[in-house]
Order: C-alpha cells, then sequence, then structure tokens
C-alpha cells in the first residue's frame, strides 16, 4: 500500500467552494500546467515496460543510484502484517532476500536461477511442487537454503497460530506438508487443495533463523534485518537522517551488482521533485499535473511510462453510520467518478481510464467491467439509499439519525499530491450535496498507516494498493478478519460468499475458470460498497539519463542488482 492523497485542514465554506469550482472544472491548484498542455497517450499495453535495458557489459563498474523513499522502514520482515503492507518494504527485502521467482513485463513469472535450479508441479492430486535449489545459495549465518526456510514461512504464514502477527496467509493456509527431498537441496511442498499461484509463495523466503519464535517474527525485524542471502545488503541505515543504503555483498554466489551503492532518503512526493531538479535523486515520480510539468524538461532527463498493477480508490470504514452497507453504496453512487479522475488525470500526459475492477487490471486479460450501478453517478438514488437507512434531509445541512449528524471523516496522508487534495475536496462537495457531512482531516505521513489506516481508524481513506498481482493476492484485500487479524483489509468489511469465491478461484488452475470467479467476486465487493475503485494509476517516471534497468516496470518486478549507469 502507498498512500496517495493528503488534504489541508481548510475553512468549511472554502472547501466548499473550491471543491465546486474543482468538479466542474477539473483544474488543479497544484501548478505545473493545465489540462490543455499534456496530451494525453492511451494507457501502456500490457506486456510493455520502459527502463532502459542494457546488458552488464554496457553499465559501468561502481557509482550510486539515489532514490526517495516515502516513509522510514520500521518492520522489515515481509510476511509480518506491518513490512507485508507496505510496498517499498517488499521491494527493498527483495533485493537482499531470496526471491524464487521474478514476473516479466506480461506478468508471467520466471525462476531465478540464483536461487532456483528448477521448480514444477511433480503430483497433480494431491497438488506437489518439487524445488530444486541451487547448492551455492547460502545464507549469510553461514546456513544453506533448506527446506527448513521453507517449512518455517510456512508455518509461520498458514495462520493456524495467532502469536505470528502475520500479512497473508494466502497459499500457505493451503499447504500439508514441507519435507526435504530426495537431497538438501530439493524441497517438496505438499498442498491439501489446488493453488494456481504456486509461483507467488516464499517470494521472498525468509530464514527460519530469524523467525524460530513469533517474537523472533514479530519483532526481530523491527529496524534491522538479521539473516539475509541476496546480491545486495543493507549497507547503512540511519535513522537520524533518515537514510538507508544498499551495497553489494561479497558473499554472493552470483553475478556482482554494479554499482557501489544505492541510497534510499525519506522524504514525502512534494519535495522529491525538487530534489531530482537539485539533483540530490536520480527518480522521481512524475505522474500528477505538478510533477509532470516540472520534470518533463528537466535537464538530462528522461520521461518513462507502463502500467503496473496500481489502483487509486476511495475505502470506506466499517463503523458508525458506515456499518450499514446502504450508507456506503449511497456514498458511491453520489461520486462523479469520471469529474474526479480527470482532477487527478490534469496535466498528466497518459489518460486515466476509469477502472471497473477491484481484482484484475485493464491491462490483464481477464479483465471486465463489474461496477454496474454501485460506480453510477446518481445522487437521486444516492438520497434515496440515505433515505432507507433511517438518515433524514435536515433542511440543507447533514441528514440526521435519532438525533445524531451525518458526519464523516477522511484521513488523508500528508505530503501528498496536490491533485489528491483536490480529488478530496471535490468529493467532500459531492457528498454534501446528497446531505453527508465530511471533513478532511490531515495526518503525519509516518501516521497514516501505522495509526489510522492499519488499525481501521477511518471512515473514509485513500492509498494505491500496489501489486497485488498474482491475482490470489486480492483476498487478502478483501478478507473478513481472523481475530485480530485484518490482512490488508483494515475497513474489515467483507462476507463469507466473498472469502469463499477468491478461495474458489485461486485454486482454479485453468486461467479462463479463474477469471470468471474472480469477477464474481469482484461484483458482489462492488455491491457491499466495500471500494469506490477510481482508475488504475500508469507509471509515469523522471528517470536521470544514462541510468540503465530502471524506470517505469510495468508488470515486472524491480532488479536493483542490475541497476547502473551506461558506459
Amino acid at each position: 500500500m502507498d498512500a496517495s492523497t493528503t488534504a489541508r485542514r481548510l475553512g468549511r465554506a472554502t472547501a466548499l467552494a473550491v471543491a465546486v469550482a474543482l468538479a466542474v472544472t477539473a483544474c488543479t491548484s497544484g501548478g505545473g500546467g493545465s489540462a490543455g498542455d499534456a496530451a494525453k497517450s492511451e494507457p501502456p499495453r500490457q506486456d510493455s515496460q520502459d527502463i532502459n535495458p542494457k546488458s552488464l557489459d554496457q553499465i559501468k563498474d561502481g557509482g550510486e543510484v539515489r532514490f526517495q523513499l516515502d516513509q522510514w522502514i520500521t518492520q522489515w520482515n515481509p510476511l509480518q502484517v506491518d513490512g507485508g503492507s507496505y510496498t517499498d518494504t517488499v521491494n527493498l527485502i527483495r533485493a537482499v532476500e531470496p526471491s524464487l521467482f521474478r514476473t516479466d513485463a506480461s506478468g508471467a513469472f520466471q525462476p531465478d536461477p540464483d536461487y532456483l535450479v528448477e521448480a514444477k508441479v511433480t503430483s497433480v492430486s494431491p497438488q506437489v511442487i518439487t524445488y530444486k535449489l541451487n547448492p551455492k545459495a547460502t545464507w549469510s549465518d553461514g546456513k544453506p537454503l533448506s527446506y527448513l526456510d521453507f517449512k518455517a514461512d510456512w508455518q509461520a504464514s498458514n495462520g493456524k497460530d495467532p502469536a505470528y502477527n502475520i500479512y497473508d496467509p494466502s497459499g500457505y493456509e493451503l499447504i500439508s506438508a514441507v519435507e526435504q527431498g530426495a537431497d538438501p537441496s530439493e524441497v517438496k511442498v505438499t498442498f491439501s487443495e489446488p493453488y494456481a499461484d504456486w509461483q507467488n509463495l516464499f517470494r521472498p523466503l525468509v530464514p527460519a533463523a530469524g523467525i524460530a519464535t513469533p517474537d523472533d517474527f514479530n519483532k526481530g525485524w523491527v529496524e534491522k534485518v538479521p539473516i539475509t542471502a541476496g546480491p545486495l545488503k543493507i549497507g547503512v541505515a540511519d535513522k537520524t537522517a533518515q537514510t538507508i543504503s544498499l551495497v553489494p555483498d561479497p558473499a554472493w554466489w552470483g553475478t556482482r551488482a554494479k554499482l557501489d551503492r544505492i541510497t534510499f532518503r525519506v522524504m514525502d512526493k512534494a519535495a522529491s521533485i525538487q530534489a531530482y531538479l537539485n539533483n540530490e535523486i536520480d527518480f522521481a515520480s512524475a505522474g500528477t499535473a505538478t510533477a509532470y510539468g516540472q520534470l518533463k524538461n528537466a535537464k538530462d532527463t528522461a520521461i518513462r511510462a507502463a502500467s503496473p498493477w496500481d489502483e487509486v480508490h476511495i475505502s470506506f470504514g466499517g463503523t458508525g453510520a458506515l456499518a450499514d452497507p446502504k450508507v456506503r453504496q449511497a456514498l458511491g453512487k453520489a461520486l462523479d467518478r469520471s469529474a474526479l479522475i480527470k482532477i487527478a488525470n490534469n496535466g498528466v500526459p497518459v489518460e486515466f481510464k476509469p477502472l471497473g475492477n477491484h481484482i484484475i487490471m485493464p491491462n490483464q486479460t481477464g479483465y471486465q467491467d463489474n461496477s454496474g450501478e454501485w460506480a453510477k453517478f446518481d445522487p437521486a438514488a444516492a438520497k434515496k439509499l440515505l433515505d432507507e437507512a433511517g438518515w433524514q434531509e435536515s433542511g440543507g445541512g447533514p441528514r440526521t439519525k435519532d438525533g445524531k449528524p451525518l458526519e464523516l471523516h477522511w484521513v488523508l496522508s500528508d505530503g501528498t499530491a496536490q491533485a489528491q487534495l483536490d480529488l478530496a475536496t471535490a468529493a467532500a462537495a459531492m457528498w454534501q450535496s446528497v446531505g453527508v457531512k465530511v471533513s478532511l482531516d490531515k495526518v503525519a505521513a509516518n501516521d497514516y498507516f501505522a495509526k489510522y489506516v492499519t488499525p481501521g481508524k477511518f471512515d473514509i481513506a485513500s492509498w494505491r494498493n500496489t501489486d497485488s498481482f498474482p491475482n490470489s493476492k486480492a483476498l487478502a484485500n478483501f478478507r473478513l478478519p481472523v481475530g485480530d487479524n485484518t490482512f490488508s483489509n483494515p475497513s474489515r468489511l467483507g462476507t463469507p460468499e466473498i472469502d469463499a469465491l477468491l478461495k474458489k478461484a485461486a485454486g482454479t488452475v485453468d486461467p479462463a475458470e479463474a477469471a470468471k470467479l474472480y469477477n464474481q467476486a469482484d461484483a458482489k465487493i462492488w455491491e457491499l460498497g466495500h471500494t469506490v475503485e477510481l482508475y488504475q494509476r500508469p507509471a509515469v517516471v523522471a528517470t536521470r539519463k544514462g541510468l540503465a534497468n530502471y524506470g517505469a516496470f510495468g508488470l515486472a518486478t524491480e532488479d536493483y542488482a542490475k541497476l547502473g549507469w551506461e558506459k
């Protein structure tokens, strides 16, 4: 997840006046251009990526590449809920821990030969996967990768022991056994039910020695990475300076990384634009009018674009007035999505198209628009639903029920783009027109997920779900909580029917049949009023000219080890 919206606390009258103007004109107050200065191109096709690909012999030895980081990484365990729910953590940890498979630009899994000689289905009933590990693959504590690591990851992540505060049990909960195969470098994983996306498991593989107990699992990776096995390792993690560096690991058995150092510095998105222009970082998002307007003509810069699994949505909480699905459905019907999308898309050179699916992106096989009546702009229908829910009109102010006004709070992260503030302000005006008062409450970026989103302390919130691919990962976003474990569904909204459809889809090996089930589940998610999808967010980025093997990846996995500067 990644926060994508923010708001200043505006006076009510000012906020509404601005919002109405924005909804009509789709202007942005962020600067850097208007709707007319960026001709729109179609979103990139499914298998596209734009990374300036170069072979390693075309890349200089040494050097540094500098990146912005949204927030300080506290929890480094990607299997733990606070680690796995933050995209930057997962991306960085895959550079220092084994990722058995990578995805290519079309989203297909490809084994990484530095870790895997082979991995394949060796039995169908029951489903058995046999992994042949690269015998050179060794943890930083000297132990070889083995079935013990697979077994520990499975036992921690399968959800059977609530002491492990896990991110997502999908797939792991279907494993019935993990054993050594014919020799120590072979691993046999047996499933109790078929699981189509088995390549997405153990990705990354976390060392057994680092998660030996629930305490190790939950706390042993806080502010540190205790054991590694990758081309890179943590060089410096300076919390005071808010910088993290990755450096080549001399114990790495594969091809050595070209760079001397990759440095990440925590700063908000707005600051990153100026940092790029000041030559303090080498990569910046250009996906907003402000950013693109400032970066498109920057010296020694290439603008790159691709379509990743990346969506922007508005989520509803499940408490108070929002515990009633009719209220959530009414909020969805009161939104003019096309007007909101124009605000976000203003000044950006790639078209943002309305997204009609929570699970499958438009550039993936199997996509269909399931939004139906639930995302259709219909204020009259919204008012009718609120009437049916018992919220009565009160002469121009918020609706009331049992003497209480219908007042909600949209929690927004500090430091995000002006266009997203404008979008939230416009949405609040649309909701006011049907009798719902929505206040925009800005909170510190570092607190946004930890104190508000993850604990479910919001009525309305918006963030980006990124890299929820393959499709089976959708289960964590929409499944019902189990005890205190909300997986990556902080609104805690769901139904047994949605869970059953998503689980059945994940176990369906035929992609066409699986897509039908995912689409059935998606239609139910729309009806539930869980989330209003807005658009798939294209990656539009600015990179330094000469930066090789990095940019806009589409559905492919980033590979920091191949990063470098052209000769």
